[in-house]
């Protein structure tokens, strides 16, 4: 991984819906750190920072680094809540990694040669993304940022399942079996609406025709 995301968090002695607001019209926001058999630390972030990094993909499947006073823990975002309609990040959870063990996450699907696929540029169909990412085990020096999929030799009416994909070194599919084989991407053909011709439907009445015809009923 290329990308390094590292915090200095700050201690959150406070707690309670007043202690956060003023927290938040600081610039700041709640989180908190668990995991690896430790306890649960109460922490505050810089909201600006943290939003700026949310924008990059790999933040979401990479692993962090989070120090506060004098201890830095490696961790992962495992949940985060935003405000409903503000531009603004309320809590997030971080779960503490062990580097000598093995951890399950999650990381996005990318999906190449789509435009240039045989069953796109060749045969006319449309792509569907049926997963979008994937449920990985890995040791953490492992954790790629994404998984490709590539779909240049995939025909129309094609799909690609998970056991088709080709993963990093040392990464799993969680839970994979025949019995969850998923397909995660497929091309189909393009649904076309068929309009009415308006040149071969029968023509209106015009106003005239329709007064001549009632004025034929009255005699």
């Amino acid at each position: 991984m290329s990308d390094k995301f590292g915090f200095d968090a700050q201690l959150r002695e406070t707690r309670g819906r007043g202690a956060s607001r003023q927290m938040r019209e600081a610039g700041r926001f709640p989180a908190i750190i668990y995991g690896e058999s430790k306890e649960p630390v109460s922490i505050s972030l810089d909201h600006n920072d943290v939003w700026t990094k949310l924008k990059k993909e790999a933040f979401h499947s990479h692993i962090l680094t989070l120090t506060v006073g004098k201890t830095t823990d490696n961790v992962i975002m495992r949940d985060i809540q935003y405000h409903p309609f503000k531009a603004q990040v309320m809590h997030i959870d971080f779960l503490r990694i062990a580097m000598d063990h093995a951890m399950h996450t999650t990381v996005p699907l990318h999906f190449i040669n789509e435009d240039t696929s045989i069953g796109v540029k060749q045969q006319g169909g449309a792509v569907s993304h049926l997963i979008t990412e994937l449920d990985i085990e890995c040791m953490p020096a492992d954790l790629p940022e994404y998984v490709e999929v590539d779909l240049a030799d995939l025909e129309i009416d094609q799909s690609i399942h998970l056991s088709e994909i080709t993963l990093p070194k040392g990464v799993t599919i969680r839970h994979l079996d025949d019995a969850h084989d998923q397909a995660i991407v497929n091309i189909h053909k393009m649904r076309i609406a068929v309009e009415e011709d308006l040149d071969d439907a029968p023509a209106a009445e015009s106003d005239g025709d329709a007064e001549a015809e009632a004025e034929g009923d009255d005699e």
